[in-house]
């Protein structure tokens, strides 16, 4: 299934890498573009908890991204798996290393935030729908398409400020 693929525990990531993640996936599309050249860094040096799938040349393929207290809880802020690489067992094998990262799933509570065209995907994983989840944002949120072509684009803009 995955043979050729290995997984990391705890492996950090750059912007650049992470960057054209993004654009290989659908995980751009849940970004806005306000202030993205600052916020994916912000993002990328805070996570506890980072799990990476590569290929054999060292390709970024997948990728789980969570914040925990390895107490109660881990926020898993990203998971996600190139185009061209989903319904192999990749996804299902990140989130499960992450929840074991964090403590557990007899420790530990996994918390999330679906993309609808996720929902089937975490429901096959054993996640639940949860009515009690409050959400509290003020932020402007315009809504973008990350693509190669947008990214260029983001960072000629970051160059001439």
């Amino acid at each position: 299934m995955d043979n050729k693929i290995t997984y990391h525990n705890d492996e950090r990531l750059t912007f650049e890498e992470y960057a054209d993640f993004l654009t290989r996936t659908d995980l751009g599309n849940q970004y806005p573009q306000e202030d993205f050249m600052q916020r994916i860094p912000t993002l990328l040096k805070n996570y506890d908890v980072g799990i990476t799938a590569r290929d054999e040349q060292g390709v970024l393929l997948g990728a789980c991204l969570g914040v925990t207290d390895f107490a109660y809880y881990l926020f898993v802020i990203d998971l996600g798996v190139a185009r061209g690489y989903e319904r192999k067992g990749i996804g299902t094998r990140l989130i499960r290393m992450a929840h074991e990262a964090a403590g557990g799933e007899q420790r530990i509570c996994m918390v999330l935030d679906a993309a609808t065209e996720a929902r089937t995907f975490y429901e096959k994983a054993g996640f639940e729908h949860w009515q009690s989840i409050m959400v509290y944002d003020r932020e402007p949120w315009t809504e973008m398409q990350l693509t190669p072509e947008k990214l260029a684009q983001f960072k000629k803009q970051a160059h001439q400020d």
